[in-house]
């Protein structure tokens, strides 16, 4: 039966493992082989038209994953479908199916301008020129290229290139896109556009959305579930907000005022940092930064303000501890993923 009828898991991994063989020399006629286990019996779906994000620490397994859902590498163990698909036996066959964005990796042919890549991107899938000049104008605007589309890709900066590598992976109409931090290098604006064009990609045309990033507020403006992988396994699977409960994270608050002040105290925050007119307060990050900010304006003389977002690895690694200890602790503690209510809100 083709799986891509089946909403409860357009995107499904059962018991997926990936392991290396890494060769080690130990004298200097000796080597040594030994196995690394990047993936670890991961298994979770995904409906189609979802938006998820897929997050962990540098090495976590969050690669190896995309590539054996796009079929660049075969699993060591387990099943993978995606669209009905065995991605590794039908790579080709898949490949009209997916668009890829792989971070700083781009897609794009370097010394060529970025209309004429997109070219080549049409006749690479053979895409029908009347839906791909569409396709073209749309993403055009939407991500603000119109200005580059003559530049070579050797000239972008990397933001720039980062959208010119979202709009190459949607020409040819993907029903799956897996995003590798789309908006790194990008402004605070160009953030915002990504993120409003994600979202519009997804709420009209379906397209399903695998997204890795260490930027949380991508996490929180695009995906309503978060899938979280440690050492090769899923640690987590489920809300934002779950996951902040779980690791007991927090927001940081810097405030900026007039002059030198004794440490700010207001309900729902606490203060953990001074430095001159500088002062620093940690809140739940799942909870709102505005009634703090009115609680601050109105009784101190403030001058400016800006709040920082948890780190994904103190995250995780917060998780990983109260995760390990809740359930009795030991190595394997964390090896199956936990939701909201596994942990006690701090």
């Amino acid at each position: 039966m083709d799986g891509s009828g089946d909403v409860d898991g357009f995107i499904e991994l059962d018991g997926v493992e990936k392991v290396f063989r890494v060769r080690r020399r130990t004298g200097r006629w000796r080597r040594e082989v030994r196995e690394v286990r990047a993936v670890d019996g991961i298994s979770f779906r995904v409906p189609r038209g979802a938006m998820v994000g897929y997050i962990g620490p540098n090495g976590a397994g969050k690669s190896t994953t995309i590539k054996m859902l796009t079929g660049v590498l075969t699993p060591s163990g387990g099943r993978i479908r995606v669209a009905g698909t065995d991605p590794s036996r039908e790579r080709v066959r898949l490949a009209r199916r997916i668009g890829v964005v792989f971070g700083q990796r781009t897609t794009l042919w370097w010394d060529l301008p970025l209309r004429e890549s997109y070219v080549l991107v049409r006749r690479l899938y053979r895409v029908p020129e009347a839906r791909w000049r569409a396709n073209l104008e749309r993403c055009v605007e939407l991500l603000e290229l119109g200005a580059l589309l003559d530049v070579p890709v050797r000239q972008l900066s990397l933001g720039q290139r980062m959208r010119g590598d979202i709009a190459a992976a949607l020409l040819h109409d993907p029903e799956v896109l897996y995003l590798d931090e789309p908006t790194i290098g990008l402004d605070v604006v160009s953030k915002a556009r990504v993120r409003e064009f994600l979202r519009n990609v997804n709420a009209e045309r379906g397209v399903t959305v695998l997204l890795t990033t260490h930027d949380l507020t991508d996490i929180e403006q695009l995906c309503d579930r978060v899938m979280v992988i440690d050492h090769g396994r899923l640690v987590y699977d489920g809300g934002l907000e779950g996951l902040h409960r779980v690791g007991g994270s927090e927001r940081v608050l810097v405030v900026d005022l007039e002059r030198e002040a004794e440490p700010i105290r207001v309900e729902g925050a606490r203060p953990v940092r001074v430095e001159g007119p500088r002062q620093w307060l940690a809140f739940p990050a799942g909870a709102s930064a505005a009634p703090l900010v009115a609680r601050i304006a109105a009784e101190y003389p403030l001058v400016d303000l800006s709040v920082r977002e948890p780190d994904i690895e103190d995250v995780i690694a917060r998780m990983y501890e109260r995760g390990a200890a809740v359930r009795g602790g030991g190595e394997d503690a964390p090896s199956r993923a936990v939701d909201a209510g596994d942990v006690p809100t701090a």
